[in-house]
């Protein structure tokens, strides 16, 4: 039988060359670095100082080699020296003021995560109540009460708020007092300074029996403050990272099989070797080879797809599918950190909180917040007291409106918020994020370089003319191809849904095909063309000789990958140059070329080919996205501006590319090239809104036409308002 230089590479059957080509996640356990890798919560993280505070900090210590906080997840990732221990690095973290704790990711839950919410609620309800009892006892005093009156709903307005104030503004007094308690100014400083004034000014009053009291405003402006917190809290709950998309994936006890007794026990006892047992319903908790038992899994939080996949004796599960209809029993492979589910959260989160050229420029902004406010407020402060000739009362609302507006909160969310949702919103699609800066790397691409065999196709061979032979022809391929484990015959006998025929002696001849004798004693053989007397056809076939008869050629296509069609047409229509750079001979690139609609193709291309192709295209200015077999195509990937590359969840830490295609459909690479543009556009579109804010809203502040309640008003809005554009990708 004949094959094109390409099949004979790709010799086994499969849907994916990469899932042949992937070793078992024990293998990635032990090809893992050594070095240390800490991940810490920081529970009181939350604005772009803190950021700067802790990754410096951590970066003076001895043995640390980066460390990057993500702040959606209010986390920091250390990448350490072999050695390096998380003790050192927390006691570090509370010398300047933050909370720090180990992180163990099979104790993550949704519970934990919702707490600051539910906390913050309680908070809002307190205030809000507090509010309206306030402003009923302000209606009074508005009306026309006097003196002795006035004075005591002012006492008992003040009895009321200040309490309220205390317990209702805590999460902003602490954050702000732990700052100056180890030196530095966060940006919760000047808003908890401004709500003091606020009630200050207003007991000032009331003890000095004053006709103007602003209890009712100090309570209003920290309801607002709170419901601007939540609000921010909840889009960025929303806007819900790949990151927490694995976490949540992870079931901390499994079910183990212990001397034929069923026992459950925490994941991180299992060992390799294990037998476990996963029951219908149920969440695979750890990689595994199935031993016994027929199921099916539903594998759409890892891949996207939402078909389900047949697992059987010997087929390979990872931790977070789901079994469907029946109990299965898996030999562990691989479990906890070291299983492939662990490993992909890792590498999101260690992209998702990696650095850009936006987030760099945000942080720049940022860290000249601090001084540039506070020299406002008091320059506001004096300017006003002077104007008034003494007016102490109105210089302080100016100046508390000043510290509430300026907080540049919009500006810290304006990256992290974008690089979130659209991170979440592509691993939902099956696209699995490696590299932190590859969504500003796609966002950049014009030009679009495929492979052919396992990315556009499946590198599996399709029958292409089986439906011209005859019955008895069938019959006889059916029992010759049943002989034979060559790639093209086994195609054969899984195309042809019918019964063989009686055939005497089958044997394969090795670089010939296979043989047999037919009921009449003929000779019957199904093979390469100068064997069984054909004329050599200029595509993959194989040639059936039935006796004396003419030989019948059967000729084979490589299956197209599901999607392959919508993506290269999807990409034509963003503007893109497509190109196919193939090592196949002409004729099956030229066929699939022409299918796709694709002009620019190469065939005969070797990786190294491919690598000097397109270094030479990106000399030339252009942005190449390289899509390709993430462990063939090395070298022509890392040439590439950015790459994508299919491989299965087991293989995703190995893939050699930025972003690694988790399902069978090519069709998300598209998407992923319009999210990226979207997401450049939303964080350009959210540094816009940034700095209109301050540029309308401080000037108002300064010269005294924004009180409190209305600075706190505009800076919860200018944050949800990011927020919110960030959750505009599609």
């Amino acid at each position: 039988m004949t094959a094109s230089p390409a099949l004979q590479e790709h010799v086994p059957a499969s849907a994916c060359p990469a899932c042949i080509a992937a070793p078992a996640a024990e293998d990635l356990a032990r090809a893992a670095a050594p070095d240390a890798r800490i991940m810490l919560s920081l529970p009181t993280a939350h604005c772009a100082t803190c950021i700067t505070d802790v990754e410096r900090e951590l970066s003076r210590q001895p043995g640390v080699r980066s460390a990057r906080v993500n702040l959606t997840l209010k986390r920091v990732s250390v990448d350490a020296e072999p050695g390096v221990t998380p003790g050192p690095l927390v006691d570090a973290l509370a010398a300047i003021g933050y909370e720090a704790h180990e992180l163990d990711p099979d104790l993550l839950s949704a519970t934990e995560t919702d707490k600051r919410g539910r906390d913050l609620l309680m908070r809002i309800g307190v205030s809000g109540f507090a509010m309206m009892n306030i402003m009923l006892l302000s209606v009074a005093v508005w009306s026309g009460a006097e003196s002795a009156t006035r004075d005591l709903f002012h006492w008992v307005s003040a009895a009321i708020a200040l309490p309220t104030v205390v317990f209702a503004g805590r999460p902003f007094f602490a954050s702000a007092l732990n700052g100056l308690r180890h030196g530095r100014v966060n940006m919760d400083f000047p808003i908890s300074l401004a709500m003091v004034l606020a009630s200050s000014i207003s007991l000032y009053e009331t003890i000095h029996h004053g006709s103007h009291a602003y209890f009712d405003a100090a309570v209003m402006l920290t309801f607002f403050l709170l419901v601007g917190r939540y609000l921010d809290y909840r889009t960025r709950a929303i806007a819900r990272s790949a990151a927490e998309e694995l976490a949540a994936l992870e079931v901390p006890r499994a079910h183990l099989l212990r001397d034929g007794t069923e026992v459950e026990v925490p994941v991180g006892q299992l060992c390799v070797g294990d037998l476990i047992r996963v029951r219908p319903g149920g969440r695979v908790p750890a990689d595994g080879v199935v031993v016994e038992g027929m199921s099916e899994t539903d594998r759409s939080v890892l891949t996207g797809e939402s078909l389900p996949v047949q697992a059987a004796p010997g087929v390979q599960l990872s931790a977070g599918e789901v079994n469907l209809t029946g109990p299965l029993t898996l030999r562990v492979s691989a479990a906890g950190k070291d299983s492939s589910l662990h490993r992909m959260a890792d590498l999101v989160a260690a992209a998702e909180s990696a650095r850009t050229k936006y987030n760099s420029l945000a942080e720049r902004a940022a860290r000249f917040y601090s001084p540039s406010v506070h020299t406002l407020a008091f320059g506001s402060f004096v300017t006003w007291l002077w104007i008034t000739g003494g007016d102490v009362r109105h210089a302080v609302n100016i100046a508390a409106s000043v510290l509430i507006i300026t907080c540049p909160c919009a500006l810290g969310l304006a990256v992290p918020a974008v690089v979130t949702a659209a991170s979440g919103k592509l691993f939902r699609k099956g696209l699995l994020i490696k590299d932190g800066t590859a969504l500003e790397r796609l966002a950049e691409a014009d030009t679009v370089v495929f492979d052919k065999t396992g990315t556009l196709t499946l590198g599996a061979p399709e029958p292409q003319n089986l439906g011209d032979l005859t019955p008895a022809q069938r019959a006889i391929a059916a029992a010759l191809a049943g002989g034979s484990s060559h790639p093209l015959a086994r195609a054969i006998g899984a195309a042809l849904d019918v019964a063989p025929a009686a055939v005497a002696d089958l044997r394969e001849v090795p670089g010939h095909g296979v043989e047999a004798r037919g009921p009449a004693g003929e000779i019957l053989r199904l093979g390469r063309a100068d064997w069984v007397g054909a004329e050599p056809a200029d595509v993959t076939a194989t040639h059936l000789r039935i006796g004396a008869q003419p030989p019948v050629t059967l000729t084979f296509a490589d299956r197209l990958r599901p999607g392959a069609e919508d993506a290269v047409a999807a990409l034509r229509g963003q503007g893109m140059r497509v190109i196919l750079l193939s090592g196949d001979t002409e004729a099956p690139v030229a066929g699939l070329a022409s299918r796709l609609g694709i002009t620019e193709w190469q065939s005969g291309a070797r990786p190294e080919d491919k690598a000097a192709r397109i270094a030479a295209m990106s000399a030339d200015g252009a942005k190449v996205l390289m899509v390709g077999d993430g462990l063939n195509d090395t070298a022509a990937l890392a040439s590439a501006h950015v790459s994508i590359s299919p491989a299965s969840a087991l293989d995703a830490a190995r893939a050699a590319s930025d972003i690694v295609l988790l399902g069978q459909s090519l069709a998300p690479v598209a998407d992923a090239a319009r999210i990226a543009g979207q997401a450049r556009r939303r964080i350009k579109e959210n540094f816009a809104i940034s700095l209109a804010y301050n540029v309308v809203a401080v000037p108002l502040a300064l010269v005294g036409l924004a009180t409190p309640l209305a600075a706190a008003l505009a800076m919860s809005l200018s944050s949800v308002t990011v927020s919110l554009n960030a959750l505009r990708l599609k």
